[in-house]
């Protein structure tokens, strides 16, 4: 044991939250001051460099976990990197006996932390890593072959069955503390905060922080939990739990999300519960995939796609794709939506993601990076899986010849149009029927809504056949 006045570094990352976090219970229990600190290191993040909306969600969740602790009698000191010279500079400073932090698993990120874990054991020092943000780290689970997982339903059957309901852990109500060492930098100066007439919007929708992500559970619980499995593919309603950003900052642990959704389990409600928590399920596998797998963010997983015929970008074509000016109102909807709020409907990305990788045939790396880049919840595990599975490229894909029918996915899981009309205000005064492919009645379409486009960007037909001859050439 430490003396009473030993010292830890508790190195936050995405761990942004005080229940639940291995790593300052660690130095707790073991009897050492925590000193809590972030280091913001941006170009240790290889070629994914976190984009603008994850930067603006940090800020405000750094503020929220800095409130936490100062309401324990403690406070989080930040500093700009390198991540390892920042941390023996404080080692010293400090006098720190010991440094914790919780794994990411992110490639780049974990080559970095293991030469800092073993540069500062050099020093010393009592340095340990522990799981805060997965039910099943990427290496626990492996076929009879002992190989890796390529296909989801196996993975989760594997999951269910080594099932351990993790404790849940509550913080101390107040933290010991010392004035030791540096305090780093305000949060301004880690200058994460976007363009103020961007990103200030999507504060109307979302709270970061512990709290907020708490406050999300409860409300899905409350609401969108009855129904979900027939009602999570309908973006005209509120049918999902939108904890994606929250999960991936570490806002909340994914066993304290199973947990509670496991507690509410009912005979009524059983296969809303069990649809809710196998999407837990789905963040889990895109990991594991991750891990075992570095290349997939930049390279096709299946090795069949290496000569796929992609079309040639047109960079006016990709900007009207971004912006939400392609010509098809559920595309449109969805990519404005990510615009104003940092973030998309699941079945929405999908449709979109169809239409750029199928009608367009652009590579799917161009979509992921835009998501890179505007997504609060821009996880590169997730973002990689569900890019390569709609594109047909990747572990587990959609069979690569489904082409995506903008219009009919609409017709079924936007009826009415009131997800088009929220989002493409611009059609909202046209029919129903209209609002899915305005084209149809071009004059209409000029006299309500003069300013958007008359046609789609690509003929839906022409671009689902160019697609299928693609994917022929590739096949012979």
């Amino acid at each position: 044991m430490p003396d009473t006045n030993a010292i830890a570094l508790v190195w936050f990352r995405n761990d942004l939250r005080l229940s639940d976090n291995p790593a300052l219970r660690a130095a707790l229990d073991a009897g050492y001051i925590p000193v809590p600190i972030y280091i913001h290191a941006p170009d240790e993040h290889g070629s994914w460099r976190p984009g603008a909306a994850s930067d603006a969600w940090r800020h405000r969740s750094l503020e929220a976990l800095d409130r936490d602790l100062r309401k324990r009698g403690s406070h989080l000191r930040r500093f700009f990197g390198p991540s390892l010279a920042t941390l023996q500079s404080l080692v010293l400073a400090t006098d720190a006996k010991a440094v914790f932090w919780n794994r990411r698993y992110e490639p780049y990120i974990e080559k970095r932390d293991t030469k800092i874990k073993q540069a500062l054991r050099r020093m010393d020092l009592e340095v340990e890593s522990f799981n805060s943000a997965l039910m099943f780290e990427p290496w626990t689970l492996r076929t009879k072959q002992g190989g890796p997982f390529k296909v989801f339903t196996p993975f989760w059957r594997s999951a269910l069955a080594n099932w351990k309901d993790e404790p849940l852990w509550e913080p101390l109500a107040s933290l010991p503390s010392t004035r030791e060492g540096p305090e780093g930098v305000p949060l301004t100066a880690l200058r994460l905060s976007p363009r103020r007439d961007w990103a200030d919007g999507f504060w109307d929708h979302w709270t970061p922080g512990e709290a907020g992500a708490h406050a999300a559970l409860e409300v899905f619980v409350d609401g969108a939990l009855r129904g979900y499995g027939e009602q999570r593919d309908r973006p005209d309603r509120v049918g999902t739990s939108r904890l994606s950003p929250h999960l991936h900052f570490g806002e909340i642990a994914p066993w304290r999300a199973a947990s509670v959704l496991r507690q509410h389990r009912t005979a009524a409600n059983a296969g809303d519960v069990d649809s809710a928590v196998r999407e837990l399920g789905w963040r889990e596998f895109a990991h594991h995939l991750l891990h075992h797998f570095p290349d997939t963010p930049e390279q096709n997983f299946n090795p069949r796609f290496i000569d796929f015929d992609w079309a040639k970008v047109s960079e006016p074509k990709l900007e009207a794709w971004q912006q939400g000016r392609t010509g098809v109102p559920i595309v449109d909807a969805g990519l404005r939506e990510l615009w104003a709020t940092g973030w998309m409907h699941n079945r929405v990305r999908m449709i979109v993601a169809s239409y750029l990788t199928k009608h367009l045939r652009y590579h799917w790396r161009h979509g992921a990076r835009w998501f890179w880049d505007t997504l609060v919840d821009a996880d590169l595990a997730s973002n990689t899986l569900g890019w390569q599975w709609v594109a047909g490229t990747g572990a587990d894909a959609a069979p690569y010849f489904r082409v995506f029918n903008p219009v009919t996915q609409a017709e079924k899981f936007d009826p009415d149009g009131e997800y088009i009309a929220c989002w493409v205000p611009e059609l909202a005064p046209l029919p129903a029927p209209l609002r899915h492919a305005p084209w149809r009645e071009p004059r209409t379409l000029q006299r309500v809504a003069p300013d958007y486009p008359p046609q789609p960007l690509v003929d839906l037909a022409a671009g689902r056949d160019a697609a299928l001859a693609a994917y022929r050439k590739m096949r012979d």
